[in-house]
């Protein structure tokens, strides 16, 4: 100890001088920097000397850094010289960003080699430091478990010993490792409150576990107070915890799991909802910019009714107008005349005249002429009226527009499955028909061998689909979905109970719901393409009248578990009067 301080103090006694010597040439620099070069003899260690000032000496004014290419003022501050070059081409004057001193003109300012050399040992010194103080040993910070044989400085403990009760920093664990009795000790990972592993009765290491008391025990607690209970190593017992906390923390990571899948699951709801309420506004804006429009139409009309019986009124008027002033200028004529020939004092002229003026003026009788006003009354009654008719036909039009928008925006691509087909059908890719011939085909088990029918390759178990099917011109049909397990061999009734949900066309114009029992359906129009549309989790199959935009029927509630095929059968072709072929049509979907 004594070594050490006598160490420190001569130390400190040489900074002490070369702290002295080192501020006496900074000034002397400062104040003569020319005089300075000139001394050849003058020799001082730059690098004791730029270890003894401070940090702040060394950096600039301006970007608070080490100085890099240091010039002077002649005020005798220091800038790097691209900061106060910078500084000067932004402000004028020029002067001193410190003690505000004016140049006049603008100083040539030269790099202090002195100054640049002081700064470039400044910095190599800061990183020596930096590295050297890296490799020594951590001081115990609060948190940390510290050596219990340091005195003063605590270091941080790497090992504590289970025999000795006491952590160890990396100089005083050295003997553990080093001396053969110390050796055998048991060294672990550093913890606190070592004597907690003592037993508190008999002051013995707690190395045992006894599972009947569910606590841990001493060598001498087996036995005496735990001789008849089950008792492990404590390492057995840590071994099956440690599992028990595996298993505990998979668990919990599963259920983290779940909770994250719910997450996105509820985050998945949300989106799908602002879809649909998206394009339920979409529909709504269309759906009341056409009733609006509709509207608008409606008083146009209306209007230009109002209108028209008052242009003919007025020109009814203008007619009679037209006729009166015509005769009344002939009367005035005929008053001017008269007026005249009574002022003649020839006797001979006003007799010879007045049979002229004897011819009869115009007498026609206007007291029962007038102009007959057109009625308005009942007008708007009967424009309003109207409306409503055509505001709910067109309303009912628009929101089936809508449905069938919304259910041709899930159309998937369909093929027929020859595989599947009866022998008689004629199966091309998307469409079928049923042939007087039954083709020599093997029976596999896929194959229908009495019904006329056909499925798709493409199957479903999830989510919504749609597809349309032309039935242009055919008297007998059958078409809609079946689920896969469907018993394809012999006769087998079509309804919801065998797998199957399906509408049928009989005689031309009968219209069916196989429901089992069928029920009969009264359509406004027979529809020429039928669309299909299946919600496998809302358990739903809907018929379209596609070209009227409306619903036929609809399966609700069905139960679905397997996967679901599209279905089609032409029927037989009753002597060429059902000759024509289903036909899987395009969808033609428009946002």
């Amino acid at each position: 100890m004594m070594s050490h301080f006598l160490k420190v103090s001569v130390s400190e006694s040489r900074a002490a001088v070369e702290t002295s010597l080192c501020v006496s040439l900074y000034t002397n620099i400062q104040l003569n920097p020319a005089g300075f070069h000139q001394q050849q003899t003058l020799s001082v260690d730059m690098s004791a000397a730029s270890c003894l000032l401070t940090e702040d000496q060394f950096l600039c004014s301006i970007c608070l850094d080490v100085f890099t290419d240091p010039v002077s003022t002649p005020c005798g501050h220091n800038f790097c010289k691209t900061c106060i070059t910078t500084h000067w081409s932004t402000n004028v004057p020029y002067q001193c960003p410190n003690c505000k001193e004016v140049f006049d003109p603008r100083p040539q300012l030269r790099v202090n080699t002195f100054i640049s050399e002081m700064a470039a040992q400044f910095r190599q010194s800061a990183q020596q430091k930096a590295s050297s103080s890296s490799s020594e040993q951590q001081v115990s910070k609060p948190g940390e478990v510290p050596c219990d044989v340091c005195t003063g400085t605590k270091l941080k403990a790497l090992k504590s010993c289970l025999v000795c009760l006491e952590s160890y920093c990396e100089t005083h664990l050295e003997p553990h490792l080093t001396r053969s009795g110390l050796k055998r000790h048991q060294l672990i990972d550093p913890v606190e409150n070592l004597e907690g592993r003592m037993c508190l009765k008999h002051d013995k290491l707690l190395e045992l576990f006894c599972k009947t008391d569910q606590m841990c025990v001493c060598m001498l607690c087996t036995v005496l107070d735990h001789k008849t209970h089950d008792v492990v190593p404590l390492r057995e017992e840590y071994e099956g915890k440690k599992a028990e906390l595996g298993k505990t923390e998979a668990e919990i990571q599963q259920m983290i799991q779940k909770r994250r899948l719910k997450i996105e699951e509820i985050k998945h709801s949300v989106e799908l909802s602002e879809e649909d309420a998206d394009r339920e506004i979409a529909d709504g804006v269309q759906v009341f910019t056409a009733l609006k429009e509709s509207v608008e139409r409606s008083q146009a009309e209306l209007m230009d009714t109002i209108k028209e019986k008052q242009r003919k009124t007025e020109k009814q008027a203008e007619g009679f107008i037209k006729e009166l002033e015509q005769e009344i200028s002939e009367l005035k004529k005929r008053s001017t005349e008269v007026e005249q020939l009574s002022r003649s004092e020839d006797h001979l002229h006003l007799l010879q005249s007045f049979t002229s003026l004897n011819t009869a003026p115009p007498s026609k009788d206007w007291t029962e002429v007038s102009v007959v006003l057109p009625s308005y009354e009942g007008t708007v009654r009967r424009a309003v009226s109207q409306l409503e008719e055509t505001l709910s036909k067109q309303m009912k039009k628009l929101l089936a527009e809508t449905k069938m928008q919304r259910v041709q925006q899930y159309a998937v691509d369909v093929t027929l499955d020859p595989d599947t087909a009866h022998p008689n059908l004629i199966v091309s890719g998307k469409q079928v028909t049923c042939g007087d011939v039954k083709k020599n085909l093997p029976n596999s088990p896929e194959r229908f061998d009495t019904c006329p029918c056909v499925l798709a390759k493409q199957s479903f178990s999830s989510g919504r689909f749609y597809y349309e099917v032309q039935v242009k011109g055919k008297t007998e049909w059958n078409l809609g979905v079946a689920r896969e397990s469907i018993n394809r061999k012999g006769r087998i009734p079509a309804n919801p109970q065998n797998g199957f949900w399906l509408l049928s066309l009989r005689n031309e114009n009968e219209y069916y719901a196989r429901a089992g029992p069928d029920i009969r359906l009264s359509l406004e129009s027979q529809p020429e393409k039928v669309g299909v549309f299946v919600d496998y989790e809302e358990g739903l199959v809907s018929f379209y009248d596609v070209d009227a935009a409306a619903l036929i029927y609809s399966f609700t509630g069905c139960s679905f578990t397997e996967k679901l095929y599209p279905y089609l059968s032409p029927c037989t072709n009753n002597d060429g009067k059902n000759s024509a072929p289903l036909i899987i049509s395009s969808v033609n979907y428009t946002k």
